[in-house]
C-alpha cells in the first residue's frame, strides 16, 4: 500500500487513517458568534469566524474518510465549583457565569456554550467538556484516544494561541503527533496566530506540524 502523508511544514507527516482523529477545539457560540464571550471581551469575532469554512471542509472530509471525530467545549458547572477563583476574576469587562445574550457566559447547558450549527457534532462523535484551556486537563480525552488506538491528531478550532496550542502541547507530551491546518484555527489577534503557528513547527516540528485545509482534505481523500 502506498504510504499516506499530509503535506505540511517543516516536512510531510506520514499517517494511518485508522489511527488518526480530528479534534475540533471549542468552536462554540461564546467564542465565534456576535454576542458571545469573545466579543464581550472587546474582540472582533470575524478573525476567528474565518476558520469556520475551512473547518467545515476538513470535518466533511474526516467524516467521509471514516476517521474518529472529537469535539471539545470549554465551560463550567452551573454552580462554578469547577472554575478556579483566579479564572473567575479574569476578563475585564465580562466574567464567567454572568448573564449574556446567549445565557450565562461559559456555563454548560447554556446556548452560548454549545457548538456552532455549522460544525455541530453528529451521532457517534464524542464531545469533551473541559474546564480548562487544554483538552486533556480533567477530561477523559486521553482514554477516548487510547481506546481508539489513535496516534495522530488533526487539531482545529479556537483560539490558536490558547486552547489549540495548549492542547497540542499536552498531546505532544503524551506521545501523539499533531498537525494543525493553519486556516482551520483562529485568533482574535493576527500576530498571535502567526507566532503560535511558528512555535508549533519550529525546531523540526517540536510540538507538531502546520498544514492547511486543502492539504488535509486531499490526504484524507487519497
Amino acid at each position: 500500500m502506498k504510504p499516506t502523508a499530509f503535506k505540511a511544514e517543516p516536512f510531510a507527516l506520514p499517517f494511518d487513517p485508522a489511527t488518526t482523529a480530528l479534534v475540533m477545539i471549542d468552536m462554540q457560540r461564546d467564542f465565534v458568534e456576535p454576542g458571545g464571550f469573545g466579543e464581550a471581551l472587546g474582540n472582533d469575532v470575524n478573525f476567528v469566524r474565518s476558520a469556520i469554512g475551512p473547518c467545515q471542509k476538513v470535518l466533511a472530509a474526516a467524516r467521509t474518510a471514516g476517521i474518529m471525530v472529537i469535539h471539545t467545549r470549554e465551560g463550567h458547572r452551573a454552580d462554578l465549583t469547577d472554575c478556579p477563583p483566579a479564572k473567575l476574576t479574569r476578563g475585564g469587562k465580562t466574567f464567567i457565569g454572568e448573564p449574556g445574550p446567549m445565557g450565562r457566559i461559559l456555563v454548560r447547558g447554556e446556548k452560548g456554550h454549545d457548538i456552532i450549527p455549522e460544525l455541530y457534532p453528529i451521532a457517534g462523535e464524542p464531545v469533551i467538556d473541559k474546564p480548562g484551556k487544554g483538552a486533556f486537563y480533567q477530561t477523559d480525552l486521553q482514554l477516548v484516544l487510547q481506546n481508539g488506538n489513535i496516534k495522530t491528531l488533526i487539531v482545529c478550532g479556537v483560539t490558536t494561541e490558547v486552547c489549540v496550542t495548549t492542547t497540542v502541547r499536552e498531546a505532544n507530551d503524551r506521545g501523539f503527533e499533531c498537525i494543525v491546518p493553519q486556516d482551520c484555527v483562529g485568533s482574535y489577534f493576527p500576530e498571535f496566530q502567526k507566532y503560535a503557528l511558528e512555535m508549533i513547527k519550529a525546531q523540526g516540528a517540536i510540538f507538531g506540524w502546520v498544514s492547511d485545509a486543502r492539504s488535509i482534505v486531499d490526504a484524507l481523500a487519497a
